[in-house]
């Protein structure tokens, strides 16, 4: 086993000495610790500012050292198995999601809605809590959205296991699983209007849905959004940290008028993820509307009700905030009768 050894680099400015923590010199043996000290402590005040920063480097370094050996023997280290797996969870989302898809983000967010509590330790998270996760997408999401996030879950899980935080991966037997195939429900044109025109219980959840209908952003991007990325024509959400990504959505008048005038903080004051469905599902039945709808069909609407007006696949990707057309040409599309006919004719007669 390599012994952890502590390196140090001085700032450009001269002000701040950063340091690392090493095992060996291959690609992957050194980590930066997120700890500096001042290079030269200008007051009692900084002296012992360096004075806990190097014992609590000292620390990590201690942790770091068992955890290897931890990874190398199967035994979980206290420390990881009773720290809050959401931060780890997070740590993961920021340094591996990609530009223009937030599935890991989105993933991340229903586990915490599933969950229910601010904090879960890696011990608490078993086979049946993955099983239980599963069925919890599948009960909540539409189309290929639960095998998605399922998928992402577990890779989280086996890199999890890997970096020690179990001993035997506790989603790794538990299958990912899609809904059956099918056609699946979306808000036509004349449907639009017509919930625009009728009440719903929650004024918040109507607001927010007609603006998702008009922006197709996710659940996870419109609960959280504030005014501060809302601009005269347009919204901004927010970047990726990895990669500095952002994605700019133009706002159709109908949008606009959703959301009413600027004010600050949150544009929606909305409930959970269950209680908005839940009230989406009451206003579009007593609308008058026989069908299956939950907050990504919302989306989905969007995305085909503009392909059918002849919008071109890769637009349409931008909107949604794809880099690429492979998701709205796999997920995003629906059979038109009325094409189906015309290319019929095509055959021989």
């Amino acid at each position: 086993m390599a012994n952890i050894t502590i390196s140090s680099k001085t700032s450009r400015d001269k002000a701040k000495v950063w340091y690392y923590l090493e095992w060996g010199k291959g690609a992957g043996q050194r980590k930066a610790s997120g700890i500096y000290t001042w290079a030269k402590p200008k007051d009692s005040t900084q002296k012992q500012f360096n004075k806990d920063a190097l014992a609590i480097l000292e620390t990590k370094r201690s942790q770091m050292t068992l955890d290897l050996q931890a990874i190398a023997s199967g035994h979980v280290p206290a420390h990881k198995l009773k720290s809050n797996f959401f931060d780890y969870f997070q740590a993961f989302v920021s340094a591996n999601e990609r530009p223009g898809n937030r599935s890991l983000s989105c993933c991340l967010e229903a586990f915490k809605k599933f969950h229910g509590k601010a904090h879960i330790s890696a011990g608490e998270i078993t086979e049946n809590l993955c099983e239980r996760f599963r069925s919890y997408l599948l009960d909540n999401l539409n189309g290929e959205t639960p095998a998605d996030y399922f998928m992402r879950f577990k890779r989280v899980m086996k890199a999890a296991t890997k970096e020690g935080y179990f001993r035997i991966n506790p989603a790794a037997d538990v299958k990912t699983k899609a809904h059956p195939s099918g056609q699946k429900d979306i808000l036509e044109a004349s449907e639009y209007i017509k919930l625009m025109k009728f009440p719903c219980s929650n004024q918040e959840v109507k607001k927010a849905a007609i603006f998702s209908l008009y922006t197709g952003l996710r659940w996870c991007d419109v609960e959280p959004l504030e005014w501060v990325d809302v601009k005269e024509n347009s919204i901004l959400l927010k970047a990726q940290k990895k990669t500095g990504f952002r994605v700019e959505v133009p706002l159709h008048e109908n949008a606009k008028l959703a959301i009413g005038e600027r004010s600050k903080g949150r544009v929606f004051n909305l409930p959970t993820a269950d209680g908005a469905n839940k009230s989406l599902k009451e206003w579009v039945k007593k609308a008058g509307i026989a069908k299956h709808i939950t907050w990504h069909s919302l989306r989905h609407s969007m995305s085909v009700l503009l392909q059918d007006a002849g919008v071109d696949v890769a637009t349409v990707a931008g909107l949604l905030g794809h880099t690429t057309t492979k998701y709205v040409h796999k997920t995003y599309q629906r059979y038109k009768k009325k094409s189906g006919e015309e290319a019929i004719k095509n055959l021989p007669s």
